[in-house]
């Protein structure tokens, strides 16, 4: 837990260390423990991650900001795996089409841009074709297909991994949990509300981006305003 004076201000950390309970104190402490994806029974991020930072900030009084922005990446390879690997937005990019498992191309019926609609709207439309029962993969076989061990070696090994081959056949999908866009609210240069506390990388809420963000914003909150802090 954070060690906090009788004024509120952050001091330090309590930590086990080895079975022992240990009190580091400090001059400030900056909170830069990740996302809450491993909360999520789909995630793309280590399944280690829970929010603790989020939960310390929390427990300590800090301010939290967006908690709900939790935002998910709609094509994770559904194969069973956690972390679940990603059928990159960059196949979507090069043609490759979402249909059910009749075979159905089935984003049309969701957003007039179809495939490259927004992640949410995507991650929405594959979520309610498993729901009802028909199924979601993504067909990349006429857009990639001999050029899939060349040009997306990630995808492929993964997918050959599970026993799919993708130049010939769909690859299963998912929505799986990404990003978490809210977390500890800060100003620009990483402090949240409580003196003595900051906060760096996906554990925080730096208000530059919203529910839904771009790809590689994460550089932005991780980089930036982590050397800022």
């Amino acid at each position: 837990r954070l060690l906090q004076d009788t004024t509120g201000r952050v001091v330090g950390v309590l930590a086990e260390i080895d079975g022992r309970l240990v009190e580091i104190r400090s001059p400030s402490v900056i909170l830069a423990t990740g996302g809450v994806g491993g909360l999520y029974a789909v995630t793309t991020t280590p399944a280690q991650v829970r929010g603790e930072g989020l939960g310390l900030a929390a427990l300590a009084g800090a301010m939290i900001a967006d908690p709900e922005f939790v935002q998910f990446h709609p094509t994770a390879i559904d194969i069973g795996r956690d972390p679940a690997p990603l059928a990159t937005e960059a196949l979507r990019g090069e043609g490759a089409i979402l249909r059910n498992a009749d075979g159905k191309a089935f984003m049309a019926d969701y957003h007039s841009a179809k495939e490259l609609a927004p992640r949410d709207v995507v991650a929405r439309a594959i979520h309610a074709e498993r729901t009802a029962g028909r199924g979601a993969f993504l067909d990349a076989t006429q857009a990639v297909g001999a050029h899939f061990p060349h040009e997306f070696p990630a995808v492929f090994e993964a997918c050959m991994s599970a026993g799919i081959d993708p130049r010939r056949q769909m690859i299963p999908v998912t929505p799986a949990v990404h990003y978490h866009m809210g977390g500890v609210a800060t100003d620009l240069d990483g402090r949240a509300s409580l003196p003595g506390l900051y906060a760096a990388g996906e554990c925080a809420s730096t208000g530059v981006h919203g529910a839904n963000r771009l790809a590689s914003n994460s550089l932005l909150e991780a980089a930036v305003f982590g050397a800022r802090a």
